[in-house]
């Protein structure tokens, strides 16, 4: 016979653990959710909010008009794999290795007069990434689409923080976007399905599966749309075969693979406000550089598949049209419709931001080297921004597609600080400065006639470099 006191202590002990049960639940509904866009290789003016008069992206521009819109974002790289290393590290370049993809001796060994610095392809399992953040933190995670950041059983996705990978592997770009897609990671639908659409009834389902659990949840919806190979849905690819060329953009198969993306936020949008989550859900929306485009308008010979105008050249380049890219921001409650930034800002910045928003824990012995940008969402003038510069390092060689030239880029280095923003090529210690308040297309060289402003900057830049050890290519 049990006796009455042990009653009252199983009674107590039951209501205990469901008062507990209950505030978790609660605190899970009420903690903000967040939707991380990542667009491959999209450029600065491909969205219609950003400039362009080509494609189409209704959805995006509306939810432009009610979020924050940053106009001089930049990716931490010129290229697709150090942008996604930045951003899952918070640490730029140097700290975790990895500068481009595959490697740094690109291109014809003839045509290099440096021996590049080594390139690491995956990144290390020691560093603690935003994934491992927000699951540390009881956040449902999942990562949809590219990865790039090493082979997913050794250094893939569910090793470095996410609890669902679909797509995710080592390849920086699809062997098709339609079904069968002949990806490991991600089964066949109907034959023709379009991969953008699939990765997004992926993104649907794990929204789902997250509110079914009373979970919040993190989504790094990593689309490989816009990247190469240029494949669209025929239809859409016909209504733009019809439309003149706008603002140098005028390939049909690329606009109607942008307009994809737009159709994919919008399903996403939707989900959300169906399930009740439109307020409680922050959405970064951006891309990991910038267009593969602006070539010919350099004197190279390649057929542009967008164009960055006005920024100066495109993707694999450390000028403005190779790093600066879109970014749009929704935190509801806090960001003001129809706000917009000019504060630079980049990659290595969104572990810290989000990091302080979810009130996730930062790692201990892991430097972070961006800055939380969280004070300009809320509205924070730009005169309260305390960061003197953000850097790159690119110590390899890109060759350049057919017929470009010998380069897209040699190993340089480059800083923005304020309006200007100088680059140090090491081959031959050249630099180029140039005031972007004034000159956003960097048309006119300002070193020569500003002797000083170089000084600081270079300074400022080695300095840098030496903070963070980066290696340098050697000479041969």
């Amino acid at each position: 016979m049990i006796s009455i006191f042990r009653t009252r202590r199983l009674a107590l002990a039951s209501l205990i653990f469901v008062s507990a049960f209950s505030v978790c639940v609660q605190a899970n509904e009420d903690r903000l959710n967040v939707v991380f866009f990542l667009i491959d290789d999209l450029g600065w003016t491909d969205f219609g909010c950003y400039g362009s008069e080509y494609y189409e992206t209704p959805r995006i521009d509306a939810f432009c008009a009610k979020s924050m819109k940053f106009t001089s974002a930049y990716s931490s790289g010129p290229n697709c794999a150090p942008t996604r290393a930045c951003l899952m590290s918070g640490q730029y370049t140097p700290r975790h290795g990895i500068y481009t993809v595959t490697s740094g001796a690109r291109g014809k060994a003839k045509n290099r007069k440096l021996v590049p610095a080594p390139n690491k392809t995956a990144l290390s399992p020691k560093i603690h990434t935003l994934g491992e953040a927000f699951r540390s933190a009881g956040y449902a995670t999942a990562h949809l689409g590219k990865w790039h950041l090493g082979k997913p059983d050794v250094g893939g996705p569910k090793e470095q923080g996410f609890d669902l990978n679909a797509g995710g592997d080592q390849k920086g770009h699809p062997p098709t976007y339609f079904s069968p897609y002949r990806n490991k990671y991600l089964s066949n639908g109907p034959k023709g399905e379009y991969l953008t659409d699939r990765l997004t009834d992926e993104a649907l389902a794990f929204i789902d599966s997250a509110v079914e659990r009373k979970k919040p949840f993190f989504l790094y919806f990593s689309h490989f749309t816009v990247h190469t190979p240029i494949q669209a849905k025929r239809d859409v690819e016909a209504k733009y075969a019809e439309r003149k060329p706008a603002g140098g953009h005028s390939n049909a198969a690329y606009a109607a693979m942008v307009e994809s993306v737009d159709d994919s936020v919008g399903r996403v949008l939707d989900k959300l406000a169906a399930k009740g989550l439109s307020e409680r859900t922050l959405i970064v929306l951006t891309s990991d550089n910038g267009g593969v485009g602006g070539y010919v308008r350099l004197g190279l010979k390649n057929r542009d598949i967008t164009d960055n105008a006005p920024l100066r050249g495109g993707k694999g380049m450390l000028y403005e049209g190779g790093v600066r890219v879109p970014l749009i921001v929704s935190w509801p409650g806090v960001t003001k419709a129809r706000s917009v930034c000019d504060v630079p800002v980049t990659s290595v910045d969104f572990y810290p931001t989000l990091a302080e928003i979810s009130k996730l824990a930062l790692p201990k012995k892991q430097p972070l080297d961006g800055v939380s940008f969280a004070s300009l969402l809320r509205g924070a003038p730009a005169s309260d921004w305390k960061r003197d510069a953000i850097f790159w390092h690119f110590p390899g060689y890109l060759q350049a597609n057919s017929n470009l030239g010998t380069w897209r880029t040699t190993p340089a280095g480059a800083i923005r600080s304020g309006d200007l923003k100088l680059i140090e090529f090491f081959e031959d210690d050249r630099v180029e400065l140039y005031d972007l308040s004034k000159d956003i297309g960097e048309t006119t060289d300002l070193a020569a006639s500003r002797p000083e402003e170089v000084k600081r900057l270079l300074g400022a830049l080695r300095g840098w470099r030496r903070r963070v050890s980066a290696p340098m290519p050697s000479r041969k």
